[in-house]
């Protein structure tokens, strides 16, 4: 089991580009077999210029052990998001959605990932220190976190419902695939 000791959380800087993407590539849907699919994977590859702005937001949250990046969870408003086909969709289907005493909006809410982990240190504790780092950050901004996960990301819905608290809140399809809609209280910490 890795320890956390040496783990880092903070937020990503112009310089962190490089190894974001390296580890993006790890990682990536489309880079994995069938196999390694079952372990968690990400669907977007990030460009540099997309990375320059999210950063230029504060919305690229990092942890690192002893200066390598071991993983990263994006965070950021529906506009910065709106440049993928699938976000618009999601917050078209707002007005049907609640959560808790919420009218969920794209005012009040953001848009939380991917996320990504290393394999040695998923199970370990990692995604929470990230996570709880990333929402003491954004909720003062935002009382709502939204996201969406693939059907067949087993993986990454069990950690983020049974491990984060989220809530599945509406499923869709979108471009032949099936997802998850989930919803966060920021006012909840997960440590």
């Amino acid at each position: 089991m890795i320890s956390l000791t040496h783990i880092k959380t903070r937020t990503a800087q112009k310089e962190d580009i490089e190894s974001v993407l390296a580890l993006q590539s790890l990682y990536l849907y489309d880079n994995l077999s069938e196999e390694e699919r079952q372990e968690g994977f990400v669907t977007t590859p990030f460009t540099t210029e997309q990375l320059e702005q999210i950063i230029e937001r504060e919305g690229l949250f990092i942890a690192t052990d002893k200066e390598q990046i071991v993983a990263y969870a994006f965070a950021g408003g529906w506009d910065y998001f709106s440049q993928w086909p699938i976000f618009p969709y999601m917050t078209s289907r707002f007005p049907s959605l609640h959560f808790k005493d919420f009218d969920i909006s794209t005012e009040n809410s953001f848009q939380y990932g991917p996320v990504c982990i290393d394999i040695p240190y998923r199970g370990s504790g990692l995604l929470n220190n990230l996570f709880e780092y990333m929402r003491r950050q954004m909720v003062v901004k935002y009382p709502l976190s939204v996201t969406f996960i693939n059907q067949v990301n087993k993986r990454s819905l069990n950690a983020h419902v049974n491990k984060l608290g989220w809530t599945v809140i509406d499923e869709f399809d979108f471009n032949g695939k099936q997802y998850y809609g989930l919803a966060f209280d920021m006012q909840e910490s997960v440590l």
